[in-house]
């Protein structure tokens, strides 16, 4: 998907353009930092080494430079695993949205008894920015920070969409669909999607408008539920409209 400068309505702002010129090593560095994100009990030289298509002196190079910096950390088995530095960068993306959406979320997860978090649009994908689950919430689905999925399937991709018009989606990711959903979730204020992720889990969304920025999510994710969906939809909406608030 190609990304330009739009010609959007005040208060939106479009994601610019990746530059001509990059940085190998950099670009390197920030894949280890996603591939340790996604394993769950650590990666050693040789497997990141494979992942990046590099030599293994090369791959050690960069893990040390991330050491350095406590972006990663080795385990007593001498796997890498990401390290305590990330929490410290984490706190600073979107940190008014983050501090506005926590009680929310808290009281969202409380109620609802579902993992309930705030996804931003990443380019071609919708990231998990922050999560709560529930305090008893026993066999409830675990949203993890960092937790990315394609824009194109799920509820928060379709809230986000929701907020924008077609016009400013057009000059915003020129060729990708405006989605009928998203046209449905604008008029009701929320969006539901099932098995769109995962097979068999549904999730809940309403756009966050955010004055100066891409609209984010507001969403709630579960495998099932007493609570009928438009209900989980309008408790979902007043959240994110508390949060809006807020951000005024």
């Amino acid at each position: 998907m190609v990304i330009r400068e739009p010609a959007v309505s005040p208060g939106v702002t479009a994601p610019k353009a990746a530059a001509s010129s990059t940085s190998q090593t950099l670009a390197r560095g920030i894949r280890v930092l996603e591939v340790l994100a996604d394993s769950t009990s650590g990666m050693t030289v040789a497997e990141i080494a494979g992942c990046l298509g590099v030599h293994r002196s090369i791959a050690y190079r960069i893990l040390r430079t991330l050491e350095d910096h406590s972006l990663v950390f080795r385990d007593d088995g001498g796997r890498f695993r990401s390290g305590p530095g990330l929490a410290a960068l984490a706190r600073g993306v979107a940190r008014k949205l983050q501090s506005a959406a926590l009680p929310e979320l808290t009281a969202l997860s409380a109620s609802l008894q579902m993992s309930a978090f705030i996804a931003v649009w990443d380019r071609r994908q919708c990231v998990t920015l922050v999560a709560v689950e529930p305090p008893h919430g026993e066999g409830a689905l675990v949203q993890r920070p960092g937790t990315r999925h394609s824009f194109t399937a799920g509820a928060p991709g379709i809230a986000i969409q929701s907020a924008l018009t077609e016009e400013q989606w057009e000059e915003l990711a020129p060729g990708e669909p405006y989605r009928k959903e998203s046209r449905t979730a604008a008029r009701t204020g929320f969006a539901y999607s099932r098995d769109e992720v995962i097979p068999g889990v549904s999730s809940i969304g309403a756009p966050i408008r955010v004055q100066g920025q891409l609209p984010a999510a507001l969403a709630v994710v579960y495998l099932s539920s007493e609570v009928p969906a438009e209900q989980i939809g309008v408790r979902v909406s007043a959240a994110a409209a508390a949060i809006e608030s807020i951000l005024r």
